[in-house]
């Protein structure tokens, strides 16, 4: 069974190819999608966090077949730098053995200073990425209570743009909208590219106005002339000029 694959639906928006390399994932986040779509239960899926079985040997056949050429996602379903990387280390072998092979890697985490000490492994044909939510430290915690803080956040962009390589924000799920405009002012010094999409399957969606913040934000990231994608669930507020 390959460990690579082609992800599909709103995923397929972030990247062609994808590999989960732990099964679960303990940052807790109450708005994750993941348990839902693995048919997981919740709290299981947040406690129980654990590599996925022969992932490193799997993962080395799958590379060394010659079929994936484009960069590879780690990960959707879960955290390469959740606690569980710690102990188990895989996501610095997963790194390599794609790098060995002339695969370009894309990662998007939520691990802060975790993913510090596999910098080194990237270069400049490489993204690094993290999901910003918050700025505010007390309501990442609420959300998101074993992710690292918004500033850990923001400080491995930061080491990772002086290293050269390229650096991306996944600005999803929205849930405060004042607070997403202001992320992408902190950061836009050190951020190459902004993903924006939007908060779904949660009560709170409803009381936001989508169509005044996905105008707000195009106008925020056209006027500081920041690289951006507004994802399809939100570019469905926009008239199709604002959307470019």
């Amino acid at each position: 069974m390959s460990i690579i694959y082609q992800p599909s639906g709103r995923a397929k928006e972030y990247c062609e190819q994808a590999a989960n390399l732990y099964r679960g994932c303990s940052h807790g986040c109450k708005y994750c999608y993941a348990p839902s779509a693995l048919r997981m239960d919740r709290d299981k899926f947040h406690s129980q966090a654990e590599p996925r079985k022969d992932v490193v040997a799997k993962l080395k056949k799958d590379a060394e077949s010659g079929k994936y050429k484009g960069p590879v996602l780690l990960c959707f379903t879960t955290d390469p730098y959740q606690q569980a990387n710690d102990e188990h280390g895989i996501t610095g072998q997963a790194i390599k053995i794609l790098k060995d092979n002339n695969i370009p890697v894309e990662i998007l985490t939520k691990g802060g200073n975790r993913a510090l000490d596999d910098l080194d492994l990237l270069d400049s044909n490489d993204k690094i990425g993290s999901t910003l939510t918050f700025v505010r430290e007390d309501d990442s915690l609420e959300w998101e209570p074993f992710a690292a803080p918004p500033i850990e956040r923001f400080n491995m962009l930061k080491q990772a743009h002086k290293k050269g390589i390229k650096t991306w924000a996944s600005l999803e799920p929205v849930i405060d909208t004042e607070q997403t405009l202001n992320i992408i002012e902190q950061t836009m010094d050190y951020v190459d590219l902004f993903k924006v999409g939007k908060l779904n399957y949660n009560p709170i969606a409803k009381t936001i106005d989508w169509h005044r913040f996905a105008h707000e934000v195009v106008r925020l990231l056209k006027f500081y002339n920041l690289n951006y994608y507004i994802k399809n669930d939100l570019r469905r507020y926009l008239d199709t000029e604002a959307a470019c």
